[in-house]
This record gives C-alpha cells, sequence and structure tokens, in this order.
C-alpha cells in the first residue's frame, strides 16, 4: 500500500517504523526538518518538510496516489483539516488523530465521514480502556477481548509455588474441564507456541485463548491469588491520568496524585467521584501517606517512564495486587515479566494496533500486540468461500508460527480443534509470530 503520514512526533514515527517494516510504501510529512532527518536516518521511507495541512505540501505527497492518509500531529484541528483536504485530493482513505473524545459518539463520526474523515482514533483514550480491560481481570497481566468478550486472550504469570509447574502444558487446557488452549509462551525472553507435551516452568508467562464463561475459572486457577479490585490509585497528570480515572471512577474507589495546580483544578472539574489530592508524585513518602498500602492497584501514567517504574516497583514491594507503569519507550515493554512491574503498556504500540488492521491483508477486525511478546493476534472476517472453508484448519496449510486460538461463530465463542471447519462471516483469531504473518494474511485476503 501507499501510505502517507502527516506528523513524526512519537505516534507518527512508531507507525511509520511498524508500517515500512510491514512492507508498505510510505512518505512521512513534518514541518520539522531536525525530525524528518532523524526519520530518514532510521526508516526507509520517503520524507516530506512542510505544513500537513497545506493542500500544497500534500500534492507534493503524492496524495492522489495514496491508499491511506494518516494525520497523526498533536494538533487536532490540524489533523482535521488534513484529512479533509487529503480525501478531496484523492486519498483513498483518511484517519486522524484526534484528543476530543466526544468526537467518538457516532453521530459525530458519521459526521466526519461526510466531510472525508473516514476514521478516528486517540492514542489516550485506547490506552485508558486497555488499563480499564486489565483492571476488570484482576489476576491477568493482560488481556485482550473479541467480539465483545465472546473470546478473550489472558496472560498470566506462573509463580514460584504454582502447582502446575513441572506438569505439560495440555493440563492447562483439560484439568478444569473447562474450554481453553495455550496459544503462546514467554520463557528467558523468548516466544514459542508451546506443544502440550512441553513441561511448565516456573516466571513462565502464558498466554491462553478462553471464552466468556471460563475467565474467571482461569483467574482463580492460574492467577497469583483472586482478588477483587476495589481501591486504586492513579499518580500523573497526562491526559491518560484523567482520561483513566473517568472510566475507573465509575466502578472503584479512585485517588488521583499529580503536581500541578492548574491541572489539579482540571481534573476536578471533570471527575465526580475520585479523591484529587494535589503533591509531588515522585515522593514515595507522600504515596505512602495518601494510601499506598491500602490500595489493591496502581496505576502510573507521569509524562516520566523512569518516576512510573520507580513508583510502580515501590507499590508492588508494599503488597498492591497489581501495577501498572505507562512507559514511552516500546523497548520497555519486553521488560515487565522482568522488572517486577505487572503491565507496562505503551500508547504509541496501542495506536499502531489500532491502525494496522486498516493497512493489513484480508477483512480483519481488530489486531493487537502481545505485551513483551514478539507475536501478534489478528482477528479476520472469513468473507469468501474458498479452500480455507472447504477443508478442515489442519488442512489449510496454516504456518507452523501461527495458530488459530479460536473462532466465533454466530455470536459464540468457540476452541476449535484441528478437525474444526471454517464457515463464511466466521470471525477468526489467529496467533502469529513475525516470521508467519505474510502467509496469514494472504490464507485469508
Amino acid at each position: 500500500m501507499r501510505i502517507v503520514i502527516g506528523g513524526s512526533g512519537d505516534v507518527g514515527y512508531h507507525l511509520a517504523d511498524a508500517l515500512v517494516d510491514a512492507g508498505h510504501s510510505l512518505t512521512l510529512i513534518d514541518f520539522n526538518d531536525h525530525i524528518l532527518q532523524h526519520a530518514a536516518s532510521n526508516i526507509d521511507a520517503i520524507t516530506l518538510v512542510g505544513d500537513v495541512s497545506s493542500v500544497d505540501t500534500l500534492k507534493r505527497a503524492d496524495i492522489h496516489r495514496a491508499d491511506i492518509f494518516i494525520a497523526a500531529t498533536t494538533s487536532e484541528s490540524t489533523n482535521l483539516l488534513a484529512c479533509i483536504l487529503a480525501k478531496k485530493l484523492g486519498a483513498a482513505k483518511t484517519i486522524a488523530r484526534i484528543s476530543n473524545i466526544e468526537y467518538f459518539d457516532n453521530n459525530q463520526r458519521n459526521n466526519f465521514r461526510e466531510v472525508g474523515i473516514d476514521n478516528l482514533f486517540s492514542p489516550t483514550l485506547l490506552a485508558a480502556e486497555e488499563i480499564q480491560r486489565l483492571i476488570n481481570r484482576c489476576a491477568a497481566t493482560d488481556i485482550f477481548e473479541f467480539e465483545k468478550g465472546r473470546l478473550s486472550i489472558v496472560g498470566y504469570t506462573v509463580e514460584s509455588n504454582s502447582p502446575y509447574i513441572g506438569k505439560e502444558f495440555r493440563s492447562l487446557c483439560l484439568s478444569k474441564g473447562y474450554e481453553t488452549n495455550t496459544i503462546a509462551l514467554l520463557r528467558n525472553g523468548k516466544t514459542t507456541i508451546p506443544t502440550l507435551e512441553q513441561l511448565i516452568e516456573g516466571n513462565d508467562h502464558v498466554y491462553l485463548v478462553s471464552n466468556a464463561k471460563d475467565l474467571s475459572t482461569l483467574d482463580k486457577d492460574l492467577g497469583e491469588e483472586f482478588k477483587i479490585i476495589k481501591n486504586l490509585m492513579i499518580i500523573g497528570d497526562t491526559e491518560i491520568a484523567l482520561q483513566t480515572a473517568l472510566i475507573l471512577e465509575q466502578n472503584y474507589a479512585v485517588t488521583v496524585i499529580l503536581n500541578d495546580n492548574v491541572k489539579a483544578k482540571r481534573f476536578i472539574e471533570k471527575l465526580n467521584k475520585s479523591l484529587i489530592i494535589e503533591g509531588d508524585v515522585s515522593n514515595l513518602d507522600l504515596l505512602q501517606e495518601e494510601g499506598l498500602e491500602r490500595m489493591d492497584a496502581f496505576i502510573a501514567l507521569t509524562s516520566n517512564t523512569e518516576t512510573n517504574i520507580i513508583a510502580s516497583l515501590t507499590a508492588e514491594s508494599m503488597g498492591v495486587f497489581r501495577s501498572i507503569a505507562l512507559v514511552d519507550n516500546t523497548a520497555y515493554t519486553h521488560l515487565s515479566q522482568k522488572i517486577g512491574v505487572d503491565t507496562l503498556i505503551n500508547k504509541k504500540l496501542i495506536a499502531a494496533n489500532n491502525i494496522f488492521r486498516f493497512v493489513r491483508k484480508g477483512q480483519i477486525e481488530a489486531i493487537a500486540s502481545l505485551h513483551g511478546v514478539d507475536a501478534e493476534i489478528i482477528e479476520f472476517n472469513v468473507h469468501t468461500n474458498n479452500f480455507i472453508t472447504q477443508n478442515p484448519i489442519s488442512e489449510i496449510g496454516l504456518p507452523k508460527d501461527a495458530l488459530i486460538a479460536g473462532v466465533v461463530r454466530r455470536d459464540k465463542g468457540i476452541i476449535p480443534d484441528s478437525n474444526f471447519q471454517l464457515e463464511i462471516d466466521d470471525k477468526v483469531i489467529v496467533l502469529t509470530l513475525p516470521k508467519a504473518t505474510k502467509r496469514v494474511e494472504d490464507l485469508f485476503k
């Protein structure tokens, strides 16, 4: 595909890097020549200095030939205008990064489509929603829901006292009588798809797929313990901290600690139930004074990665059940199981996953990257009657470094065996290691 990205800041740069790796032809626009020079030295993309919302700049980028135009600057108004102009000039599809959450209302979305903006994305809102999923499933370190939760992929760390250590992976699937399957294993920094005969070791990080009715059983059997989250603390004055508090205060007792006096007033205006405390978030004594030890979960969402990690480690050392830290460097996400923080999240990765479904081959419904794991989960829609619907899944040519984790058929989540046969309109959830991604996309295109 020919893709043009407007804005080479954190989100735009990461998107560009990932899309080039996926084999797409890319043009990157930014008004900052220094930033573009950095991008050009690291990414195989055409770079263009200019205003992304300028007709002249878009024409110089051959926008009429673009399959997708992504406006990813930090200015919402610039992104919206750029998408409108790009569509008028011939771009096939436009995607705008926004910050105003109200724009996701269905009526607003329809209004934007009428003027040429096909899709919207907010890295902040996407990250806040991921945090909500993690808190809701307290025993899991990661959770990804498909088709409104009819199938979920969950990640667990095998604790040193787990009764599963030394047993075969088949025991995770069969011993309790629930429908589930182990789909990925992270061990000593290496990602594999485990065999049923392989033995489970302490500190393994395993990913399983399950239908909705068995999730609570999985939590009890595989989680460090089963704990209901009631009280949680958020630190940070960022927009993601505000949006996360807005979502979580509906069901949890939320305490927010932030440094900035002006932003504290905005948090007070926006939040209805949360306790807002102004103070130095890096002061660990303050966190303790405000009840850190009594918290069930701690979420560090400041703009400083190191502050987030150190504060989260402190929370863990004080017995807080669940810790989540926002990190800026995508390389950190591979360290979450090693450094002691339950989950590290990165807005750039989350945003890229959301956008990838528009540029991948096949009718893709959703895409996700497992935290710290070199694998992707892609949800395909079976839309043509061909050999993948005419043969059992063991005979459709799926690469050995990929597997069909689950299928949603007529609103029912199914864990398929090798004799299962796909049908038109099935939603197929596939886990694939990087080397197998292209072959998987070709199967479902």
